[in-house]
C-alpha cells in the first residue's frame, strides 16, 4: 500500500483542522462562512484533479508518440537492411568503345558501342544475368543476354533465357580491352558470326579433373536465305519474335588443362536454316576450332570455321560452303604498371567457298598497338590491307580507336 497523502486528503484535512481549530478558540464560522470555506475547496480539488487527469493524457501520449518512433527507426532499418543485402548481391558493370575508321569506305567518327550489365545473385546456386547494348550512339538497342543460371553441382549448371552462343574466341569474350585491333576480325564476323546470341537452354560444366569442360545448348535458330546469299550473319534472329518452326542445337568441348592455353571445338547442327520460308535450301552445319596460347609476353590466336549448307540454292551460289581462318601472334611489353601491346593477323575468308568459279575469297593483313594505362582501359591503332579477288573492292586505311570495360 502507498503510504503517501494525497493532495485532496491533504485539503479535507486542512479544512477539518481549521474548523477544529476556529471551534476551539470559540470563533465558529457561521453557516454561510462554512459554505464558502467548503466551495473554496472543492473548486481547489477539481483543479488538482484536472491538472493529474492532464498529466495522464500528456504522459500517454508521449509514451504513444515514443512507440511510433521506435517502430518508424524500425522500419527504417529493415529498408537499409534490405537494400544493403540487394545491393551486396547485385553486380553493375558495362563496356563501350569509341572508333576513328579511315578507310576506302568510309571517314567517320562512331561511338560504336555501349554496354551495360546487370547481374543479381539470388541465391548460392541461382543467378540472373544480363547485357543491353546501345549501338552506334543509340541507333540501336539490343539484348544480348538475359538468363538465369543454376548451379546443379560444384561442375554442372544450367541455363535459360538469352545467352551467347559457346563458339569461337570472342563472341562470349568481347569486350575491347580483351583483344586487339580496333574493329573485331572479320571471320569472327562474317563467318561465326559474332556477335551471336539466341533464345533457349543450355547445360555446361567441368569434366572431372581433367581440364576438360563442356557446353550444349537447344536454341533458336538461324533464318537465313537467297534474298541476302544464304549469308549467315544476316540469319541472326536475336530472339526479337525469332522464328521457332527449326531449332538448332550446339556442342563445345573445350580444354584448359594448362595454363595459358585454351583449345576449343564447337559443333552446331540446324535442319532448315531457312525456317521453312524456301524449299531449295535445308540443313546446316557448323565446325569451329580455335586455339589461344600465352606465354609470358608472347600470345598467339589461331581460329577456322566453316559452314556446310544443303541444297539447290546455297549450291547454286557456292554459299553451301562458308568458311574462313586467322592466325595472329602478339608480344606484349610492361611498362611498369602500363602495357603496351603489337599484332599482326592474317585473315582469310569466303561467303561462297562452294562454287571454284566464283571469285569470292578475301584476304585481309593487319598488325597494329593497343597500350593499356591501366588494364580495363585500352587506345588502339591498327593499319590494314586487303586482296580481295575478282571485282571485289579492297577496303584498305587505318584505324583509331578507345576502349573500357568495368
Amino acid at each position: 500500500m502507498d503510504n503517501r497523502t494525497s493532495p485532496i486528503a491533504s485539503l479535507t484535512a486542512a479544512a477539518l483542522l481549521s474548523v477544529s481549530l476556529s471551534a476551539t478558540a470559540g470563533d465558529l464560522p457561521s453557516r454561510e462562512e462554512m459554505w464558502k470555506i467548503i466551495q473554496q475547496q472543492q473548486k481547489q480539488i477539481e483543479a488538482l484533479q484536472k491538472d493529474a487527469q492532464t498529466s495522464t493524457v500528456r504522459i500517454e501520449e508521449a509514451n504513444q508518440k515514443a512507440t511510433a518512433a521506435v517502430e518508424v527507426a524500425e522500419q527504417s532499418q529493415k529498408s537499409v537492411s534490405s537494400a544493403a543485402a540487394w545491393a551486396s548481391k547485385t553486380q553493375l558493370g558495362g563496356y563501350g568503345e569509341l572508333h576513328y575508321n579511315n578507310l576506302d569506305s568510309k571517314d567517320e567518327i562512331d561511338l560504336h558501342r555501349v554496354v551495360l550489365l546487370l547481374n543479381h545473385q539470388f541465391t548460392d546456386d541461382v543467378r540472373f544475368v544480363s547485357e543491353i547494348e546501345f549501338e552506334h550512339d543509340g541507333d540501336e538497342v539490343e539484348v544480348e543476354q538475359a538468363y538465369v543460371e543454376f548451379d546443379l553441382n560444384q561442375q554442372t549448371s544450367a541455363k535459360a533465357g538469352v545467352f551467347l552462343m559457346p563458339v569461337g574466341i570472342l563472341n562470349e569474350t568481347h569486350e575491347p580491352a580483351t583483344f586487339y585491333g580496333v574493329e573485331r576480325n572479320p571471320v569472327e564476323t562474317d563467318i561465326i558470326p559474332t556477335t551471336w546470341w539466341a533464345g533457349g537452354a543450355a547445360l555446361g560444366g567441368q569434366i572431372g579433373e581433367s581440364g576438360f569442360s563442356y557446353d550444349v545448348a537447344v536454341h533458336e535458330g538461324l533464318k537465313t536465305d537467297i534474298s541476302n546469299g544464304y549469308k549467315v550473319r544476316k540469319g541472326r534472329q536475336k530472339s526479337s519474335k525469332a522464328d521457332a518452326n527449326n531449332l538448332a542445337s550446339t556442342a563445345r568441348i573445350k580444354w584448359t588443362g594448362m595454363p595459358g592455353v585454351e583449345l576449343a571445338a564447337t559443333v552446331q547442327y540446324q535442319d532448315d536454316i531457312t525456317q521453312g520460308t524456301d524449299d531449295s535450301a535445308g540443313e546446316a552445319w557448323l565446325f569451329e576450332a580455335h586455339a589461344q596460347i600465352e606465354r609470358g609476353p608472347l600470345a598467339l590466336r589461331a581460329l577456322y570455321a566453316y559452314w556446310d549448307l544443303d541444297g539447290d540454292g546455297p549450291e547454286a551460289i557456292g554459299a553451301d560452303e562458308q568458311s574462313g581462318f586467322y592466325v595472329e601472334p602478339s608480344y606484349k611489353f610492361s611498362l611498369f604498371d602500363q602495357k603496351l601491346g603489337i599484332f599482326g593477323r592474317y585473315n582469310q575468308w569466303d561467303n561462297q567457298a562452294g562454287n571454284g568459279e566464283v571469285d569470292s575469297e578475301k584476304k585481309q593483313y593487319t598488325a597494329g598497338v593497343n597500350y593499356w594505362p591501366i588494364p580495363d582501359v585500352v587506345l588502339k591503332f591498327d593499319m590494314r590491307q586487303q586482296d580481295n579477288e575478282g571485282e571485289q573492292s579492297n577496303d584498305n586505311g587505318w584505324n583509331l580507336g578507345v576502349g573500357y570495360q568495368f
